[in-house]
């Protein structure tokens, strides 16, 4: 049988793990991928808690609050986080289990059909691309910013040449530096909050104490539900990066303690990062304040700038660019890391050109790399008054892909649990069990499925075409690739009894030095606290 037509080896024993460990599982180089398994627990903790962080979070709100209000943002961010968690309960499921072979893209293929999983992937690419061509373009706004010397494009050709190299130092010294930065980036909005409380409470000189003033006047709502339904969106986008973890666990040495860790991480970055952000920014800047939408540069559009400066610090605009350019050196980092990985992955199975699946002797894919960042210069279209429009239909792209693959995980987690009880396995032989399923799991599908519908409701009346075609084009474009894809190589739909359980699993590089975790009844309060 061909690669795409071939279901589970039923020869495979019903057992724990059907590789042999000293051949394989030790190895620093994954023998199915070839890339290296260099990134520790930490890193991955810290991508999950704050790796993706970008300038939408900063900058990007800013026309969320506009747009809904402080209410509105704390709504929306809330209801795509609880979404969002869902999602990950369902990931940490399948990523602990399988932490080998091309993360959530591969498993597509594997519990639904191949051609799924080649949906699944090209649409979680073109997140990524999108995501990329829009930070390359924060970045190079905010250096022109301080210095208009430069050309846009020259500063691009700049940044484009630093990142890629970079990129192929390898994926130890991509993981440290997420590290740092992710740091920089937890440090600068804890500094934010406290300026926060204590602007709000008047204790900075000279500024009245607005405690919850603006709840009040401009209020909690602009443009009613049109308003909430239009944060959805920005949220989407900004929560987009909670699933890379399990990119990342492929090149992860202890990916059985570093995928729980993570996983579990998410709920507090739920909490912090994306709800505290939500409620601060309605606390310290008014949704009518003119720079949100018609402010000058990136730095002057954001909540933060336009609060500081309203507290008496006119040059804090330098500051808040210098905590962007941060936010967004990392964002470049993470979304060339993510997407070459996407494709190389799909590349490896035949989804994509065969050379993008290469690796050199260090384990860096050097064509998938290069490849991805390409995408980048995207950006460039920006620069074009003609060309910004279709720049800004590229960049929207990211919201409703965001849905799609997410939809796509909770679908995957119901066909992985269904195989796996109809194949004798036992629920409690789990190493990270997914909280409230099947519960939960069904309404990450459905609620991913509504929003991916509703979410340009917006677009209806007045009727815009192009914001209509940019909403709902990915919709479509899903089940052409799908359709296109099974019948061009006669796929199909598995089914439970021939679904692969065996593929992808692997132990700790680390496994031999830790001490087996005590295994016994709990309490329902430990594992509840297990699960954050």
């Amino acid at each position: 049988m061909s690669r795409m037509s071939s279901p589970k080896d039923s020869s495979a024993p019903l057992g724990p793990l059907d590789a042999d460990p000293d051949r394989l599982d030790y190895q620093e180089i994954d023998p199915d991928s070839g890339v290296k398994r260099g990134l520790k627990t930490r890193h991955l903790s810290m991508m999950a808690l704050a790796g993706i962080i970008g300038p939408g979070l900063l900058v990007g709100s800013g026309g969320a609050l506009s747009s809904g209000g402080p209410a509105s943002l704390i709504i929306g961010f809330g209801v795509i986080g609880i979404i969002a968690f869902s999602i990950m309960q369902s990931l940490g499921e399948l990523t602990t289990l399988y932490p080998s072979g091309g993360a959530f893209t591969k498993l597509a293929d594997r519990m639904v059909d191949p051609a799924f999983g080649v949906a699944v992937g090209w649409n979680y690419f073109i997140i990524w691309f999108a995501v990329l061509a829009n930070e390359y373009n924060a970045v190079t706004s905010i250096l022109s910013f301080w210095s208009d010397k430069v050309p846009v494009w020259g500063y691009f050709l700049l940044l484009w040449s630093a990142f890629l190299g970079f990129q192929l130092l390898g994926v130890e010294t991509f993981g440290e530096a997420e590290f740092w930065l992710a740091l920089l980036k937890l440090a600068g909005l804890i500094a934010y909050y406290i300026f926060a409380i204590v602007y709000a409470s008047g204790g900075v000189i000279g500024a009245d104490a607005i405690g919850f003033r603006y709840w009040h006047d401009p209020g909690p709502f602009v443009n009613g539900f049109a308003g909430v339904a239009k944060v959805f969106v920005f949220c989407s986008t900004f929560y987009a990066g909670v699933e890379s973890v399990a990119v990342a666990a492929t090149e992860t040495k202890n990916p059985g303690v570093a995928v729980p860790l993570a996983i579990r991480q998410v709920f507090w970055r739920i909490i912090f990062v994306y709800l505290g952000a939500a409620f601060f920014y309605g606390l310290t800047c008014p949704s009518n304040a003119d720079g949100l939408i018609n402010g000058s540069s990136r730095a002057l559009k954001s909540p933060m700038t336009i609060a500081i400066q309203n507290a008496g610090w006119e040059g804090g605009v330098h500051l808040i660019n210098a905590f962007i350019l941060v936010t967004c050196i990392s964002a470049i980092n993470s979304s060339i890391y993510i997407a070459s990985r996407t494709v190389l992955f799909m590349a490896q199975d035949g989804k994509a050109p065969r050379f993008l699946g290469r690796t050199d002797r260090r384990g860096v894919p050097i064509p998938a790399i290069v490849f991805a960042n390409v995408f980048g210069a995207l950006s460039l279209l920006n620069i074009s008054a003609g060309a910004a429009n279709a720049y800004s239909y590229i960049v929207n792209l990211s919201g409703v892909s965001t849905f799609l693959v997410w939809g796509s995980i909770s679908f995957t987690h119901i066909r992985f649990r269904q195989a796996w009880q109809l194949q004798g396995y036992q629920t409690e032989d789990l190493p990270f069990k997914a909280l409230w399923y099947p519960w939960n799991a069904w309404f990450g599908l459905f609620a991913n499925l509504f929003l991916a519908f509703v979410q340009g409701w917006t677009t209806f009346a007045p009727f815009k075409a192009g914001d209509f075609v940019d909403a709902y084009v990915l919709l479509p474009l899903f089940a052409i690739i799908y359709v296109v894809f099974k019948l061009w190589n006669k796929t199909r739909f598995w089914r439970l009894d021939e679904i692969d359980l065996q593929s992808g699993r692997r132990r700790d590089l680390d496994d031999d030095k830790r001490l087996p975790e005590y295994i016994g009844p709990q309490p329902w309060w430990r594992n509840l606290w297990k699960s954050f």
